[in-house]
C-alpha cells in the first residue's frame, strides 16, 4: 500500500515518465521503515559480450546471414536442383563454389568472433575491488552487481557506470580520460556527492546508507537524470541531484586521483559504452547497387536462355524421329509423365546448366578487394602525420570506391580547415584594447615579457570595470589546474615561481586563461568550491563558486554565481555575441559590438563577457530555482533551460576576447584541388558569419571574383523570404550558362562565379513546411540557386542542421554523392548522414574518427585520399565487376550455342573439372591482382591535375552503354569460340593416326581458346605492370596448361568416369589445333584493340591524354638519349 500511495504521489506531482526509472539501493541496504518501500529488482551482471555468435549458434546463424544474399540463396537453390532431378551437370560443380565461397566467409567471420570472445573475456575475468561489510574484496568484473560500492585507483577503468560517491582528493573531484568512449584525450573533471565527498575510507563509504533515483540505460554519453537520498537522518531524508558530471562511464580512465569510490548503476550490456556498440546504418556505394542492376539483367538472360531452349526442344522433338530415335527409346513411364512436369523439369535442367552466367565469386573477389585494398590508405607514409603519430585509418571498406565519385564535400570549419589552436590575440574592454603576446594553447612563445596595450588604461570607474573584465575570465572557465611536477607522465621544465598545467577538453579556454594570466590575473585552483585567483598586486583573492549554468550549444553561453570576499554575489557570463548581446541593458555596446565585427572580419574567433549582481534574496530565488530544476527527474534540460533564460537577463556588458585559429596546413591547396576536380564544396559551421567568412577567403574557397550571396536573418528583416529567393535565383540563373562553362573548363579567373552564404535561422525557415504547402518551392529554389553556386557558407549551423543540408543535397534529384568531413562531437551527424564520412583526429576529440568511414591526420590528407586512393579504387573496381560479367558471357554463350547442335538434350560443352574451377582458379587471381595495384596513371600525375577525377564522376565507367559493350564484347568472343572451332575442325581435322575429334576435345578446344583470350584481354587492360603481374597472368595459364595434362593424363580412381583421358594431350598433338587457337585468340581480341585505339585518337579521355603525352616524352627521351650516344661516338 506504501509503495503504491508513493507511486501515486509521484505521477500525481507531474512526473509521468516515473515508470521509466529506478531505484538502486547503496550497498545493497533497505531503506529506513517509514521511507521508501524496499522494492528489490533484477538487473544485468557486469558481463559484456560484444560478440556475434556462441559455439551453439555458430553454424545455422552464420549459415542464415549467409544466405540471405541474393547471389548465395539462388546458388543454394541450383544446387538443390541439381541434387533433385536429373541435371546435365554434376551438383559439385555449383555445390563446390557455393561451400567455399561460404567456408571462406564463415572462416572469417568466425575468426573475428573468437577474438570478440577473446576480448570479451579479458574484460569480463579482470579484478575490481569491491567494498564488502567495510572491507576490500577482488572479484571478476563480471560478478558486479547494481548497488555494489566500487574502488577503483589511478590508471584504472571504471569497470561499470558508477556514481562517484568520494575521492582521495580533498575537494572530491577526479580526473577522467574517455579517449575508448568518445577518443577525447584531454582531462574532464567529475565531482563526487555533496553529501558523500569526505569519505576516505572503506568503512565510511560503507556506513552508507542512501538511495538513487535515475533513469533507465539510454546510450547518450553526456547525459543522466537522477537524484540520491541521503538517510543521515531517517526524519529528514536529504535528495541531491545528480547529473551527467557524476556519473563515471565504463571504459574511461581514473586520471592523476590516487582512489576513487563509486556506486555501481548500470552493469554489463545496460553500460552507456555498451549501448553505444550498435553499428552504424550500413552504408552502400553506388558500384555494389549497379552490380546489383548488373545482376538482375543477367538473370533476365539465364531465363530468356532457358525458357528459349526449353520451347525449341519441344520443338525438335515434335518429330517423332527426332523425339524418338531407333537408338533412344522411351520407355512407357516416360511416355506418361506429365507434359508439363516435364517441361518445367526441363527448364530447371537448362536453367542449371547456364547458371554459370551469374558469377556468385565475383562478390567474393570484391569483398576480397576492398579488404586487401584498403590496407593502401592505412600504408599510405604520405597520409602519416608525425605531430600525433598516427596515419590514416579504415573504419569500413565497404565504400572504398565511393571515395572516387564525390560530388559534393561538406566540411566542419574550427579544428577541420582550422588547426584548432587558439592564439590570445585581443581583450576590449570598454574600448580599449589590450594585445598582450602571442600565447599559443598554454605555451607563452619566448621574447613576449612586457604586455603591449593600445589606448591608455583608464582609471576610476573604468579601471574597476578592467579589473572586474579581468576577475570575470579568471573564473568563468571549466578549466583545472594540475600543479604536480609530472603530468601524464610528462615532467615540466623547472623554473622559479610554482608550476602549473591548466587543463581543459576547450582549448578556447585555456588561451583565455593563459591570455588573462599574461594581463595581470592568475587562476590558481578551485578547492572547495572556493576560485582562488592571483591579482596585478600579487594578492590572492578568493571567491566562493556558488553556481554553475554549464556551456550548451543551444545558449551558446555558460555562467558562474560566485559571492566575493566583501559578500557580493556576482554572475560572470561568457559566450558568443549573438547570445550576449540582446541579454545586455548597459555597458559601452556600440564600441566593443564595432570592436567584434572588426575581429571577426579578420577571421578571429570572438565572445563576450558581461555581468550581473544579486542582492540575498534575489539569489535565494535564483537558487530555488536551480535546485527545482536539477532535482527534476523528467524534462530536467528544458527546466534547466528556462532557468537559465530567467537567469542570465538584464546583464551589464564588460568586454570581448579575441582568439586565432590559424588555418591548418595547405588547407587552401586541399579546396582549390578539390574545386578542379569538379567537386562542389560547402563550409557548415556553428561560427558567426564573418569570422567564418574571412576564414573562406583564406582558403580559397571563395575567390577575388566570387560574387557573394547573402540568405541571412539580416537580409530577411529588409525582404520576405520568398522575395529573396526569387532575386538570388534570377540572379544565378542568368549567368548559369558561364558558370556551366566555368565547371566544364575548370577554375577560369575570368568567368563570375558565386558564393551562397546561409545562417541556420533561415535554413530553419527554408526546411520549415508552412500551412500553404511551400516548403517544396523553398526547398527546391534553395537548391537551385546552391547548384550554380561554386561555394556555400552556412554558418550559425546546429548539428542537426548540418545533417539536414546533407540529406537536403542528397535527396535531391541528381542524388549526388556526398562526403563530409569534420572532427568534433558536433560533426558525427552529418558524418553518418553522407554518403562517405571522413573523421579527423583533432583536439575536439575523436568521436568523429570513430563515428566516421575513414579517418585521417589532417585536412591536407583528404587530397590525395580522393584524386588518388578514391580514383584508382574506382577504375580498379570498375574494371572487375565488367570484366567479370564478360568472362562468364564467354564461358556459358558457347554453352547455350551448342545446345542447337545437341538436338537440346542439356549436353554440356566442358568437362566438370573446367566448369567448377573456371571461376575458382583459372581465372580468378589475374582480375583479383588488377583490381589491387592497377594504375592507369601516375600517382603524381593525379596529385598535379585533378582535373581527371571528372572522367571517372557520376559512375562514368559502370554505364549502361559500357555494361552492353562488354556484353556484346563476350558475346562476340564466345561466337568466334564455338563458330570458329565448329568450322575450322568440322570436316577436316584430324589427328596424326586419322582419328576425328570428339565432342570433349571440341570442349576443351573452346575452353582452351577462352581461358587465354579473357586472360589475355586483361593483360591488354594493364597499364601498371610488375613481376607480380607476369606471374600472376602467365602463371594461370600454365596452371590450366599443367591441371588440363594432369586431369587428362592419369586414370582417376575416384571418378565414375574417364571422358577426359588423353583428350587434352590428343588436341595438343594436332598441329591444325595450334594453328586454330592461336588464330581464334587473335580474332577475338582484334576488334576491342581496334576500338581502343580508334577511340583513343578520335576520343580521347583526360586520362588517354595523360597517358599518350607520357610516351612522348619517353619517347622523346630515349631518342635524345641515343643521338647524344652517336655524336659521342663519332667524335671519339
Amino acid at each position: 500500500i506504501q509503495c503504491s500511495l508513493y507511486l501515486v504521489n509521484r505521477i500525481c506531482a507531474g512526473e509521468e515518465n516515473w515508470v521509466d526509472s529506478r531505484t538502486i539501493y547503496v550497498g545493497h541496504r533497505e531503506p529506513p521503515p517509514g521511507t521508501d518501500a524496499y522494492i528489490p529488482q533484477k538487473y544485468p551482471d557486469n558481463t559484456i559480450v560484444s560478440s556475434k555468435y556462441t559455439f551453439w549458434n555458430f553454424v545455422p546463424k552464420n549459415l542464415f546471414e549467409q544466405f540471405r544474399r541474393i547471389a548465395n540463396f539462388y546458388f543454394l537453390i541450383i544446387f538443390l536442383v541439381q541434387l533433385i532431378i536429373d541435371t546435365p551437370t554434376s551438383p559439385i560443380t555449383s555445390g563446390l563454389p557455393l561451400f567455399f565461397v561460404i567456408t571462406v566467409t564463415a572462416i572469417k567471420q568466425g575468426y573475428e568472433d573468437w577474438l570478440r570472445h577473446k576480448a570479451d573475456n579479458a574484460v569480463n575475468m579482470c579484478p575490481v575491488h569491491v567494498i564488502q561489510h567495510g572491507n576490500l574484496v577482488r572479484k571478476q568484473s563480471r560478478k558486479l552487481k547494481v548497488g555494489d560500492i566500487v574502488m577503483v585507483k589511478e590508471d584504472e577503468t571504471f569497470p561499470c557506470d558508477l556514481i562517484f560517491l568520494s575521492s582521495s582528493r580533498e575537494d572530491g573531484t577526479c580526473f577522467v580520460t574517455t579517449a575508448s568512449l568518445d577518443g577525447e584525450s584531454s582531462h574532464k573533471t567529475y565531482y563526487a556527492v555533496q553529501d558523500t565527498k569526505a569519505f576516505r575510507t572503506e568503512r565510511e563509504v560503507d556506513m552508507l546508507h542512501a538511495t538513487i533515483e535515475c533513469e533507465q540505460p539510454q546510450p547518450d554519453l553526456y547525459k543522466f537524470v537522477g537524484r540520491i537520498n541521503s538517510y543521515h537522518n531517517p526524519d529528514e531524508p536529504i535528495a541531491r541531484p545528480l547529473g551527467s558530471e557524476n556519473v563515471l562511464l565504463r571504459g574511461a580512465t581514473l586520471k592523476n586521483t590516487k582512489r576513487i569510490f563509486g556506486v555501481a548503476i548500470y552493469t554489463g550490456m545496460e553500460t552507456k559504452m555498451a549501448l553505444n556498440y550498435q553499428s552504424k546504418a550500413q552504408k552502400r556505394s553506388a558500384v555494389e547497387k549497379s552490380m546489383n542492376a548488373f545482376l538482375v539483367i543477367y538473370l533476365c538472360i539465364l531465363i530468356s536462355k532457358a525458357l528459349i531452349n526449353t520451347v525449341l526442344k519441344y520443338v525438335w522433338q515434335s518429330d517423332p524421329a527426332q523425339d524418338e530415335p531407333w537408338y533412344n527409346r522411351k520407355t512407357d513411364s516416360e511416355r506418361q509423365r506429365n507434359l508439363f512436369l516435364k517441361a518445367f523439369t526441363d527448364f530447371l535442367a537448362f536453367m542449371v546448366l547456364f547458371n554459370y552466367i551469374i558469377p556468385v565469386s565475383m562478390y567474393v573477389t570484391v569483398e576480397m578487394q576492398k579488404f586487401l585494398g584498403s590496407y593502401f590508405i592505412t600504408w599510405d607514409e604520405d597520409m602519416f602525420d608525425e605531430s600525433i603519430g598516427e596515419g590514416a585509418l579504415v573504419n569500413t571498406s565497404d565504400l572504398n570506391e565511393e571515395l572516387g565519385q564525390v560530388e559534393y564535400v561538406f566540411t566542419d570549419k574550427t579544428g577541420t580547415l582550422t588547426e584548432n589552436n587558439m592564439e590570445f590575440i585581443e581583450c576590449c574592454v570598454d574600448g580599449h584594447v589590450y594585445v598582450p603576446h602571442v600565447i599559443c594553447n598554454g605555451q607563452v612563445l619566448p621574447g613576449s615579457s612586457e604586455i603591449d596595450m593600445i589606448d591608455a588604461s583608464p582609471g576610476g570607474v573604468g579601471k574597476e570595470r578592467e579589473e572586474m573584465f579581468f576577475r570575470a575570465l579568471c573564473v568563468c572557465h571549466t578549466v583545472q589546474v594540475k600543479e604536480d611536477d609530472v603530468v601524464d607522465g610528462l615532467k615540466k621544465l623547472p623554473s622559479g615561481r610554482p608550476s602549473s598545467v591548466y587543463i581543459s577538453s576547450s582549448p578556447d579556454e585555456v588561451a583565455l586563461v593563459e591570455g588573462v594570466k599574461r594581463l595581470g590575473f592568475t587562476y590558481l585552483r578551485l578547492k572547495d568550491n572556493v576560485v582562488e585567483i592571483l591579482n596585478r598586486e600579487n594578492d590572492t583573492e578568493r571567491f566562493e563558486l556558488l553556481e554553475v549554468l554549464s556551456f550548451d550549444s543551444v545558449r551558446r553561453r555558460m555562467s558562474v554565481i560566485i559571492r566575493s570576499s566583501s559578500g557580493e554575489i556576482i554572475l560572470f557570463c561568457k559566450g558568443a555575441d549573438s547570445s550576449i548581446f540582446p541579454r545586455v541593458t548597459e555597458g559601452k555596446v556600440e564600441q566593443i559590438q564595432a570592436r567584434v565585427e572588426r575581429n571577426a572580419v579578420e577571421g578571429l574567433r570572438t565572445l563576450c563577457v558581461a555581468y550581473k549582481k544579486f542582492n540575498q534574496g534575489e539569489y535565494d530565488n535564483v537558487y530555488r530555482l536551480l535546485q527545482n530544476a536539477k532535482l527534476a527527474l523528467h524534462d530536467r534540460d528544458k527546466k534547466l533551460a528556462e532557468a537559465y533564460d530567467q537567469i542570465e537577463r538584464d546583464l551589464i556588458l564588460l568586454g570581448a576576447t579575441a582568439v586565432e585559429d590559424r588555418l591548418q596546413e595547405k588547407a587552401a591547396d586541399t579546396i582549390e584541388a578539390l574545386h578542379k576536380a569538379g567537386m562542389k564544396i560547402w563550409v557548415l559551421t556553428g561560427d558567426k558569419m564573418e569570422t567564418a567568412t574571412a576564414t573562406c577567403y583564406a582558403c580559397k574557397l571563395f575567390r577575388r571574383n566570387t560574387q557573394l550571396l547573402e540568405l541571412t536573418t539580416k537580409r530577411l528583416e529588409e525582404q520576405s523570404l520568398h522575395d529573396v529567393l526569387f532575386d538570388l535565383s534570377k540572379t544565378v540563373l542568368r549567368h548559369s550558362g558561364s558558370l556551366a562553362r566555368d565547371n566544364l573548363s575548370g577554375l577560369s579567373a575570368d568567368m563570375q562565379d558565386y558564393g551562397l552564404i546561409i545562417d541556420g535561422a533561415t535554413l530553419s525557415l527554408i526546411m520549415k513546411p508552412t500551412e500553404e504547402g511551400s516548403f517544396g518551392n523553398y526547398k527546391d529554389l534553395f537548391l537551385e540557386i546552391c547548384r550554380n553556386c561554386s561555394a556555400v557558407l552556412c554558418c550559425r549551423m546546429a548539428p542537426l542542421q548540418k545533417a539536414q543540408i546533407v540529406k537536403l543535397i542528397k535527396s535531391s534529384r541528381e542524388h549526388p554523392i556526398t562526403l563530409a568531413i569534420g572532427d568534433g562531437a558536433n560533426d558525427v551527424s552529418m558524418i553518418l548522414e553522407a554518403h562517405v564520412g571522413i573523421g579527423i583526429m583533432g583536439k575536439e576529440g575523436r568521436q568523429a574518427a570513430r563515428n566516421s568511414d575513414y579517418a585521417i591526420p589532417k585536412f591536407k590528407h583528404l587530397k590525395k585520399m580522393l584524386l588518388v586512393h578514391g580514383h584508382y579504387y574506382y577504375i580498379r573496381i570498375a574494371e572487375l565487376v565488367q570484366y567479370f560479367f564478360y568472362k562468364n558471357v564467354c564461358f556459358i554463350f558457347p554453352q547455350f550455342l551448342y545446345q542447337f547442335f545437341c538436338g537440346f538434350s542439356q549436353q554440356p560443352l566442358y568437362d566438370t573439372a573446367y566448369l567448377t574451377l573456371y571461376n575458382i582458379s583459372f581465372t580468378s587471381l589475374p582480375i583479383l591482382l588488377y583490381s589491387l595495384i592497377e594504375q592507369h596513371v601516375s600517382t603524381d600525375t593525379l596529385k598535379r591535375d585533378p582535373s581527371l577525377y571528372r572522367d571517372i564522376a557520376k559512375n562514368a565507367l559502370l554505364r549502361w552503354r559500357i555494361f552492353i559493350y562488354w556484353t556484346f564484347l563476350g558475346v562476340f568472343d564466345a561466337v568466334v569460340f564455338f563458330f570458329g572451332a565448329y568450322f575450322l575442325f568440322d570436316n577436316t581435322t584430324m589427328t596424326s593416326n586419322g582419328q576425328m575429334f570428339g565432342n570433349w576435345t571440341f570442349g576443351t578446344l573452346v575452353f582452351t581458346v577462352l581461358v587465354f583470350t579473357v586472360t589475355l584481354k586483361l593483360a591488354l587492360d594493364t597499364h601498371y605492370w610488375t613481376w607480380i603481374n607476369h606471374f600472376v597472368i602467365w602463371g594461370s595459364l600454365l596452371f590450366y596448361v599443367i591441371f588440363s595434362l594432369l586431369w587428362g593424363g592419369i586414370i582417376w580412381p575416384f571418378l565414375n568416369y574417364q571422358r577426359m583421358y588423353y583428350v587434352f594431350m590428343q588436341m595438343l598433338s594436332s598441329g591444325p589445333a595450334w594453328l586454330g587457337i592461336i588464330l581464334l585468340i587473335t580474332v577475338s581480341l582484334l576488334p576491342d584493340v581496334v576500338k581502343k585505339v580508334a577511340w583513343r585518337q578520335l576520343w580521347p579521355t583526360a586520362a588517354e591524354r595523360v597517358q599518350a603525352k607520357r610516351q612522348c616524352l619517353s619517347v622523346e627521351q630515349s631518342t635524345i638519349f641515343m643521338l647524344s650516344q652517336t655524336s659521342s661516338s663519332i667524335s671519339f
